[in-house]
């Protein structure tokens, strides 16, 4: 199993769960974090060093990602696994797909690369590689299928991690008075570097407004405590950096502050009002502005098929911008419960849970066409 992000190692990790509550005796190694490892994976390398954000940044890290690629295609070679799954992270994970390929291992990509937004040639590659796909946002099925992949949506895993039963806390009539503001800004330091300092001097501009306010900032997995506070010991805003689940942190928060990325789903899930925003290297965008042919970046307005969450990219994601769009959240009833009511509406879109469920028993019906996870036992009836 490979997952390069941190959001891939958590769902990669409910996988890995519910894979062995079907088959207790599968054996797991591959690329993730501590997720996974809790999971039972073994980690041939760690997920940390290979997560980069834009094309700038990527090359980077570009030693790192080799050397992790030749040992993932040694591993494949000395263990001939009976699965390799596949968790995002495209170009990478497409070039072990072409490994497996040649090893004759089937390969199970789980949570499509977003070919839908750009290089859409690319699904051609993923049919020649990929034995089967298992895709979690609900437009994904159909565009596969017309390309000719053998696909099923699964629903999104998120369903499966948030207790996303519990209602948004009530904020009362009229303007927030003692606002909790939600910091994500992602799972990457590259991430971090560029936009959790324009939410800090968001919040402080917010603070002219409300003094008391306080940040919740959900940390990573990712990323080290240390690296976080560098950017908030300075802040004249309260900011609780929390180790814990971002789906309890985000319960607290009248308002998130998000990077466009999965967490705007686990935000939308929790029906916390939001304004997304996204900056990377210059040249990183201004190459993706030429590639994405996409209208929206966030899943929350791909998925609605319209703007829900307002959307600050590259030079509009500034601080005044930002401290502008959440004041009209906090100051406006009727529109932070109107945005409410419309993330609701996305989670139904997204299923009913069971994601990691589905994917397991298709991971082990892919295994037992090979002989192998027969109640538990290889087809020599030993247990694996």
């Amino acid at each position: 199993m490979v997952a390069g992000e941190a959001s891939a190692d958590l769902h990669g990790a409910y996988l890995v769960k519910a894979v062995k509550r079907l088959c207790p005796g599968v054996d797991f190694r591959g690329i993730g974090g501590s997720h996974m490892a809790e999971a039972g994976v073994e980690i041939l390398v760690p997920s940390s060093s290979m997560a980069v954000v834009g094309l700038t940044e990527a090359a980077n890290r570009f030693h790192s990602i080799v050397k992790a690629a030749r040992i993932m295609k040694s591993a494949m070679k000395r263990l001939h696994p009976d699965l390799l799954i596949l968790v995002d992270y495209p170009e990478f994970n497409l070039y072990l797909a072409r490994i497996a390929k040649g090893l004759r291992i089937p390969v199970l990509y789980y949570i499509s690369p977003q070919v839908w937004a750009w290089r859409r040639g690319r699904t051609k590659k993923i049919a020649r590689r990929v034995d089967r796909m298992a895709v979690i946002l609900p437009f994904e099925e159909s565009f596969y299928r017309k390309r000719g992949l053998n696909v099923d949506y699964v629903g999104h895993p998120l369903l499966d991690e948030a207790a996303s039963d519990l209602p948004f806390p009530s904020t009362g009539a009229g303007r927030v008075e003692h606002p909790v503001i939600g910091l994500l800004p992602g799972s990457r330091e590259d991430e971090i570097r560029n936009i959790l300092p324009v939410m800090i001097q968001a919040a402080e501009i917010l603070k002219a407004h409300y003094p008391d306010i306080r940040c919740t900032l959900p940390l990573a997995r990712t990323i080290e405590r240390g690296f976080v506070e560098t950017f908030v010991r300075r802040a004249s805003v309260a900011v609780d950096i929390r180790e814990k689940d971002v789906h309890a942190t985000l319960r607290e928060c009248h308002v998130a502050m998000v990077t466009s990325g999965t967490v705007t789903l686990d935000t939308a899930i929790m029906g916390v009002p939001m304004v997304v925003l996204y900056k990377v290297a210059p040249f990183s965008y201004w190459l993706g502005k030429k590639l994405v042919k996409v209208p929206y970046i966030s899943l929350v307005n791909l998925i609605a098929g319209e703007k829900v969450v307002t959307e600050l990219i590259q030079d509009e994601a500034t601080a005044e911008r930002l401290a502008e769009e959440a004041l009209l959240l906090l100051q406006d009833e009727a529109n932070r419960r109107a945005m409410t009511t419309r993330l609701m509406k996305i989670r139904d879109l997204l299923g009913k849970g069971g994601a990691s469920q589905r994917t397991a028993a298709i991971a082990i019906e892919m295994m037992t066409q090979t002989g192998r996870c027969l109640n538990g036992q290889d087809s020599s009836g030993s247990r694996r």
